[in-house]
């Protein structure tokens, strides 16, 4: 009997099924190791106060490197040399072709509230601070859940945070140098009539180059997503397959919605999302597999 617990015991750790079997030595275990609900709020409360300590601390740095965050990082896909343009430029130059090179951007930025540029400075180090330390408090976020978890939750769920910043900051890294000076550029160069000059609020300015660089972020978690999705039962590969048009839908819907009311913006973010949900199926379809496999070796009693 101890024997076939024990192969019970593995095969659930195998298959993800959410410790549905657990020994009572485990049940025994956690119930030794119970905290009380003050006790986890406790703990909670210093996750959370280490987390916030990590965003003031990378805001004081935004802060303290103003030239650098506003003239050079905020302020970069406004003005002409900036790297995205250059290697736009780089490309025109291999096909023989000025069109994708310019000099400076056909618009001006200004304040237009007393408040203006001083309400901007708090808001994008406050921003910059958040991205920065996203890595670690999403670490201290998984600090105060991953105790909870069974042994095979931890199992499937190892390098959750390494994945989830990686793809976060993937998205950030694509969102700033790609969709955002692409976006600005359409925008500031955009005009119904020449006689309409484009001169920008430096507000509206900020909140779109944050709005698309965190979206950016936020929507290159799907792998992450449906990896756990799968792994709890909620998705498979043929539901994802089945479903791939209206997902398309969905993803164009997304676009429209996170991004400026350009084509061209829309689809710049629509391309990888597409990317990334067929990345999503080869993901849940390599889950299934590797728990079929487990499967098999529970079925025919192998260690």
């Amino acid at each position: 009997m101890d024997s076939e617990n024990k192969k019970i015991e593995e095969h659930t750790s195998a298959n993800g099924q959410n410790g549905k079997l657990n020994t009572q030595d485990e049940q025994s275990e956690e119930k030794e190791g119970a905290m009380s609900f003050l006790e986890h709020l406790e703990e909670l409360r210093w996750h959370v106060v280490r987390s916030l300590i990590a965003i003031v601390a990378f805001t004081i740095v935004a802060l303290l490197a103003r030239d650098f965050i506003w003239g050079t990082l905020i302020l970069g896909p406004s003005r002409g040399d900036f790297w995205t343009y250059r290697m736009f430029c780089k490309l025109g130059n291999l096909m023989n072709s000025d069109a994708f090179c310019m000099d400076e951007l056909p618009f001006i930025i200004q304040s237009r509230q007393m408040t203006g540029q001083f309400t901007m400075y708090l808001t994008s180090s406050i921003t910059i601070g958040l991205i920065c330390a996203f890595p670690y408090t999403f670490w201290e976020i998984w600090r105060f859940i991953s105790p909870g978890l069974y042994n095979n939750e931890r199992q499937v769920s190892r390098g959750a945070v390494f994945f989830v910043s990686l793809l976060f900051m993937l998205g950030v890294l694509f969102g700033y140098f790609v969709i955002a000076p692409v976006s600005v550029n359409f925008l500031g160069s955009f005009q119904v009539d020449p006689s309409i000059q484009n001169e920008f609020d430096i507000t509206s300015y900020v909140g779109t180059i944050t709005t698309l660089v965190l979206a950016a972020g936020l929507l290159f978690q799907l792998p992450v997503v449906v990896f756990f999705l799968t792994k709890v039962g909620l998705l498979s590969p043929g539901f994802l397959r089945t479903y791939r048009r209206h997902a398309i839908v969905v993803i164009l819907v997304l676009a429209a919605l996170i991004t400026p009311p350009d084509v061209m913006s829309q689809m710049l973010i629509t391309a990888p999302l597409l990317v990334l949900y067929e990345v999503s199926i080869s993901i849940s379809a390599m889950v299934i597999r590797r728990e079929k496999k487990a499967m098999e070796k529970f079925d025919k009693g192998e260690e």
